[in-house]
């Protein structure tokens, strides 16, 4: 047994190694929410969560549709200027997947049934949630129940579910009750609330809204058709639910009909007799605005729904395979000899599609459509994690992500002015475009979400070669983003200098939220003259190429010749931290005068830190929730050399704590580069199971989908060594050791590319798109790919390396100002209060 198959952490005789679905042949009411999670079905838009078909059993009820929200005032213990006023929350949107079965009057309560079989299955082919399963009922009767469930990904509005019931040796009456319920805070139609996800101490769950949050507009019920329509209370959005509903039996039946503000019911009453299979589907169509009248929305749902009928399920059926047909040809990745790891792969890039494919006018929640985690926000996360796969693979998805951040220009305009700056600011965590976080040490501080965004950016233009995009919208981002650079930093002289020879940034928090409100944060440093540089070079390449465009621009955006010579300026004398003592490059100007915290030594019970010790606490320490100088290190690698990157690496990795699943993704990366391939195998390990093995305890609240998009790049730019400096794609491979092989395929303008790297060879072949060759490089030497012909280059390992980083190596070092850097684990003081009241 190889070492990737010995720390398999799923149980499988539970969930079976299958490459191309999830599945689970037990059903266990302990683990609900992980479950509901992980069987989560979306596409972008609409997301279901995995509850059951019967509507009892939950942890979490959930149907979500992406950026439909609620507004609520943030009320600050001691308000101060430019603090975040409103916040946003998802809504839990009328839930259209109940279908109960009783039979003899006997309901089906999965956590109390006899069930003799059960199986449930997610193809990631398919794209189908399948259940099949045989009840014993309380008086003896077996019940064959197959039902399956789709959000389809060609029509981004519709749903499809339906529902078999079979009796095997007896006759019953039988009712299937299919349901659209509008559940506040989680309840049923009889007001019985499910372990619900509340946010209590936690700040990545969700908040409790309070009052009624979906007024009712209009309901109505006809022909098998029903419709609920609302509007939310405070943010004003719409809402449109429809369902269509049909049987097919011979045996007798007939069907009753109910309607209310919050429940519309179809009930199906049959004589069901042994061995006649009785079929329910159920068509649901759901529209949102955030200001086209309900009852326009109830058109469209009916226009979605006729469409449907007219199209038939069997078709849609069909229409969603070949959807992922063309989704997996251009996005798969293949590991040789690795089953087991190969369904962890497919399960997240599946999960991934699910929560960007049809995100159309929206930006991609860190939860996607699974769940409320992080109040249904977008993050800095979408650009950093989950652009990168996107436009390797979809580039017509991230192009849609990235004009998302152009429709909130104006917005982030809006908030540099708030905060005192030119150009403009984006929000840390938002849905509306508004800054949502009420926290600004460890969110509005986090200033290098315009880095991240530009950086999205300059990836997707030179992956793509969209020129068009570049010169109507995505130069508008780049050159204000690079404004509140300008702006943000200042100009500082060294020691004898008589010019101002170094910008700095003070008062920002990097990517690392244990440490906050830092001068010059190497990571945002980087990332700003990142920005700059780009913003310089797309608008020279303006100037020779579109001069009509490169004029709008200049007017547009009331931009000089001299503010761009400005932003080259700045980017070229941009201050980057480094202490020659230690060897390092500080994550910011202050982070090596800190104390190590002793993390080896820190009490599991401790763990994660930020829900066990106070802010400030964390804040005096060297400790990470996540990589930051890491992560600079990946994204701007050809900035720093070899050597810096292992020292950096080598000295960052033992204080990372991996309390954010932000974090493996990148430590496994560099870990690959430097040459620690074990260490680089456990962080990859991380995180393809995070969420199939919950390993942070809290995908119940929705999968992560920064981590997901994360492993598309552990595995590509990890092991399969791609990088992609200023539109030079390069290839240095890290092929672990037990894997026969790796294969993916890349869009590279327009044509796609497949890599399949073995032990000894990397071998490239031009599949798709008008180019006839791509050139590319492999360890630095230039390869000129052509079509038609695979081209197969040889590559050599790179360093090796054993073990793993550790805080003994760092304990002891000198700082410049000769005081010992030591490691201490905080303790908590002993109560002795009682003593002055004996």
């Amino acid at each position: 047994m190889d070492q990737w198959a010995s720390v398999d952490p799923i149980d499988r005789n539970r969930f079976p190694v299958d490459p191309w679905s999830l599945r689970e042949t037990r059903y266990d009411a302990r683990d609900l929410g992980l479950t509901e999670s992980l069987f989560a079905l979306g596409n972008g838009y609409l997301g279901l969560r995995g509850n059951v078909e019967e509507g009892r059993d939950a942890y979490a009820h959930g149907t979500f549709i992406n950026g439909f929200h609620e507004v609520w005032p943030i009320h600050h213990a001691e308000e101060a200027y430019g603090f975040a006023k409103v916040g946003q929350t998802i809504i839990n949107a009328p839930d259209a997947k109940i279908m109960r079965l009783y039979v003899d009057d006997e309901p089906l309560l999965l956590t109390v049934a006899d069930l003799e079989h059960y199986e449930r299955s997610l193809s990631f082919a398919d794209g189908v949630l399948t259940r099949e399963l045989i009840w014993r009922t309380p008086s003896g009767k077996r019940v064959h129940l197959r039902s399956r469930r789709m959000v389809t990904f060609a029509e981004r509005h519709l749903a499809v579910m339906d529902y078999e019931v079979t009796m095997l040796d007896a006759a019953a009456p039988v009712v299937v009750s299919c349901q659209l319920l509008n559940r506040q805070d989680g309840e049923d139609e009889l007001h019985v609330r499910s372990a619900a996800m509340g946010a209590g101490t936690d700040p990545r769950r969700a908040a409790k809204l309070r009052g009624r949050v979906l007024q009712p507009v209009s309901k109505w019920e006809g022909d098998g058709r029903s419709v609920l329509c609302y509007r939310v209370t405070e943010s004003r959005m719409t809402l449109a639910v429809a369902a269509d509903h049909t049987i097919e039996t011979t045996d007798e039946n007939e069907v009753l009909t109910q309607i209310e503000d919050d429940l519309a019911k179809h009930v199906f009453r049959i004589r069901a007799t042994p061995g006649v299979t009785t079929r329910i589907t159920k068509t649901v169509s759901y529209h949102t605005s955030r200001g086209v009248p309900p009852l326009e929305l109830v058109d469209r749902c009916r226009r979605t729904l006729d469409r449907a009928r007219d199209t038939g399920i069997d078709e849609i059926f069909a229409q969603q395979r070949a959807w992922l047909d063309d989704f997996w040809e251009r996005s798969d990745v293949q590991i040789g000899g690795q089953p087991a790891l190969q369904q962890a792969v497919r399960w997240n890039l599946f999960q991934l599609i699910q929560a960007a494919a049809r995100a159309e006018g929206s930006g991609i929640a860190a939860k996607g459509v699974t769940g409320s985690g992080y109040d249904g926000h977008y993050f800095w996360d979408t650009e950093i994690y989950v652009l990168p796969f996107l436009t390797y693979t979809s580039p017509g998805l991230a192009r849609n992500a990235l004009r998302f951040r152009y429709t909130m220009l104006d917005a982030a305009r809006r908030r540099a002015v708030d905060l005192n700056q030119r150009g403009a600011l984006y929000p840390w965590r938002t849905i509306n475009g508004e800054e949502a976080s009420a926290y600004y040490a460890a969110g509005t501080a986090q200033y290098h979400i315009d880095g991240d965004i530009a950086h999205a950016l300059t990836q997707y233009i030179a992956a793509s070669g969209d020129r068009s995009f570049l010169a109507r919208e995505a130069i508008d981002v780049l050159v204000e983003t690079a404004r509140l650079w300008a702006d943000l930093g200042f100009w500082r002289r060294t020691d004898g200098s008589t010019n101002d020879d170094h910008f700095h940034i003070h008062g920002v928090t990097g990517p690392d939220e244990y440490t906050t409100v830092v001068n010059d944060n190497l990571f945002t440093n980087v990332m700003a003259r990142a920005n700059l540089r780009s913003a310089v070079r797309h608008l020279r390449w303006l100037a020779a190429n579109q001069p009509e465009a490169y004029d709008l621009a200049l007017q547009r955006l009331n931009l000089t010749e001299d503010e761009i010579n400005e932003f080259s300026r700045i980017a070229e004398a941009m201050h980057v931290p480094y202490d020659e003592s230690v060897g390092i490059h500080p994550q910011d100007d202050g982070f090596l005068s800190r104390e190590l915290w002793d993390l080896p030594n820190t009490p599991a019970d401790k763990r994660p830190l930020l829900l066990h010790y106070h802010p400030l606490v964390i804040y005096r320490h060297q400790v990470l929730k996540q990589a930051d100088v890491v992560l600079a290190l990946y994204l701007q690698g050809d900035e720093f050399t070899p050597e810096e990157k292992r020292a950096d690496f080598e000295y960052y990795d033992p204080l990372t704590t991996g309390d954010s699943t932000l974090s493996a993704v990148v430590q496994s990366i560099i870990a690959a580069e430097v040459g620690y391939a074990d260490l680089a195998a456990t962080y990859f390990m991380a995180a393809a199971y995070v969420d199939l093995a919950d390993l942070h305890h809290n995908t119940d609240a929705g999968v992560h989908v920064a981590s997901l998009g994360g492993l598309w790049s552990a595995l590509v730019c990890g092991f399969g060594g791609l990088r992609d400096y200023l539109s030079v794609w390069s290839f240095d491979p890290r092929l672990p050791a037990d894997w026969d092989s790796l294969r993916f395929p890349l869009t590279l303008q327009g044509n796609r590319l497949r890599v399949t790297v073995e032990p000894r060879t990397i071998t490239f072949d031009l599949e798709t798109g008008d180019a006839d060759s791509v050139a590319v490089t492999v360890q630095g030497t230039e390869v000129l790919i052509r079509r038609g012909t695979p081209t197969v280059v040889p590559w050599v390992s790179g360093p090796e390396l054993r073990g793993s980083p550790s805080i003994d190596d760092i304990e002891g070092s000198l700082r410049e100002d000769g005081s010992v850097i030591r490691a201490t684990v905080p303790d908590a003081p002993r109560d002795d209060t009682s003593d002055f009241f004996d």
